[in-house]
């Protein structure tokens, strides 16, 4: 990797510590220079604007919470265990963000809204794999027998993410990871009642 390069992703990396933890609209360049040690003209040199910074910052928080996934995921065969596996990532965010500020896509969706597009988009783009990954494995159960035909692979999406990322902002809110803990627990327990009844008992 060249000196530029290397120079530019330092930007990005240190920058999205500031972004995931003060937000865009409350992040300075300023504040940019400080985290990265750079002159204004030095990030300047590498990104046109606050907001290009701000995008790549996000791909990059993105890509961490993708990693995590796939490398949680690696090795893990059936629905159940997969979908446990995932819960456990997003549960982990509490006490262990890929970034400072604690979920990236959160805090972007919540900050950006209809004030930032570009940012917002970002987050729904991230946010519609996560549904997608939940929703595929479920299917994948639901042909393997290991859940019930008549489960919803995009309801089940949506209670799982939203389950886990309103026990995120309750956590870091109430300065409690026990909303956490019930959160991960309460959705295991939705999750099993998903399987036949023949397996459950087995269970």
């Amino acid at each position: 990797m060249k000196k530029g390069e290397k120079t530019r992703r330092s930007i990005v990396e240190r920058s999205a510590r500031v972004f995931n933890t003060r937000g865009y609209s409350g992040s300075s360049m300023n504040d940019l220079i400080r985290e990265t040690g750079l002159e204004k003209g030095g990030i300047y040199n590498h990104f046109a604007s606050k907001e290009e910074i701000a995008l790549e910052a996000f791909d990059y928080a993105a890509s961490l919470m993708q990693a995590r996934f796939e490398s949680a995921l690696a090795g893990r065969e059936g629905a159940l265990d997969r979908l446990f596996t995932i819960i456990d990532v997003l549960g982990g965010l509490v006490e262990d963000p890929p970034v400072p500020g604690g979920c990236p896509v959160l805090n972007t969706a919540v900050e950006s809204d209809d004030t930032h597009p570009a940012l917002k988009e970002r987050a729904q783009e991230a946010m519609t794999g996560w549904l997608r990954l939940i929703g595929s494995i479920v299917k994948e159960g639901i042909w393997d027998g290991e859940l019930r035909a008549d489960a919803d692979p995009r309801e089940t999406a949506s209670v799982v993410i939203a389950t886990l990322e309103g026990a995120i902002m309750m956590s870091r809110l109430c300065d409690d990871p026990a909303h956490m803990m019930r959160a991960v627990d309460h959705l295991k327990e939705y999750l099993k009642s998903l399987a036949p009844a023949t397996e459950r008992s087995v269970a």
